[in-house]
């Protein structure tokens, strides 16, 4: 994970490079365009309830669609910036992504711990053209890759399944006895790659691969380990999600997060705390451009 970081730092970097020189080249203002998009993406977590709890596991089942809307701006032949307003959900599982016959996971699988987590995200990122265009935007390249990176705000909400089956929000329960809850709007790192095609003069189509840099472990309610004293959770609420189920995964609990049995003992691990989570984005775009307005030269 700490390459990740590194990679997106030094992405970052180049971004600003890159634009330092496109300052300087004094592309023209009449060749610059905005465009506007849609996108649909398949949205997924790294994190504690996958199949491993570390990058890349992850299980194709607990996908979840995204939808969001872009405004793009071209400053440069090879430098674009873009606003995106997105929202998705990310779930897991460990019923159905821990292996109870892998000794790492089998602690995973008697947790039995599910969530559903809805995520707003806000992003502002620099676009970087593997293939420059210096000409207006009629005549830009057809097949484009790029890279991109930037900054994000977002807001989540884990929420588990209670015994009635109720959706209730975790983290006001502080299933894990913390003095205080972990906040539900962080910023973001985004950066990935992708690529668009040039379907007319006024729109495109792409492909593109995002990946997310929380500082946050809390996106499936899970980061440390069981409370040593049931008592420090305030509520009955709490203690289901975060402690004990009498009769543990034998006693029809199965698909209800919360199980304890004798491998899930009082203060023993619950989660994986070294590691923040992540969550990823995959998919295609549609964008509009809006054609420039052309000044006509004033005469005297």
């Amino acid at each position: 994970m700490k390459q990740f970081f590194t990679h997106t730092l030094t992405l970052l970097l180049v971004l600003a490079l890159v634009a330092s020189e496109a300052n300087a080249q004094q592309f023209s203002k009449r060749k610059q365009y905005n465009s506007v998009g849609v996108t649909l993406n398949a949205m997924n977590y790294f994190g504690d309830i996958t199949p491993k709890p570390s990058i890349p596991s992850f299980r194709a089942g607990a996908t979840r669609p995204n939808v969001g809307l872009t405004f793009t701006r071209r400053f440069a032949p090879r430098l674009s910036g873009r606003a995106s307003l997105s929202y998705g959900r990310i779930t897991g599982d460990d019923a159905k992504a821990a292996d109870q016959s892998d000794p790492e996971a089998k602690y995973r699988f008697n947790r039995n711990m599910n969530f559903r987590n809805d995520i707003l995200e806000f992003a502002a990122v620099g676009m970087f053209d593997l293939v420059e265009n210096r000409n207006n935007y009629i005549k830009r390249p057809d097949f484009v890759p790029y890279l991109f990176g930037g900054v994000a705000v977002m807001h989540h909400n884990p929420k588990g399944v209670d015994e009635q089956g109720n959706i209730v929000a975790l983290q006001p329960l502080k299933t894990e006895g913390q003095a205080t809850g972990y906040a539900l709007t962080q910023f973001v790192i985004p950066f990935g790659a992708g690529a668009r095609y040039k379907l007319n003069k006024s729109f495109d189509v792409g492909l593109e691969l995002g990946f997310r840099k929380t500082f946050t472990d809390y996106l499936d309610d899970v980061s440390t380990n069981y409370v040593s004293d049931p008592n420090v959770l305030a509520s009955d609420a709490a203690k289901y999600f975060g402690y004990t189920i009498t009769g543990g995964a034998g006693a029809g609990n199965i698909g209800y997060p919360g199980t304890y049995t004798e491998n899930n003992q009082a203060g023993g691990q619950r989660g994986k705390s070294n590691e923040k989570d992540w969550y990823t984005t995959l998919g295609i775009s549609v964008n509009y451009i809006l054609a420039p307005r052309v000044r006509n030269p004033k005469f005297r």
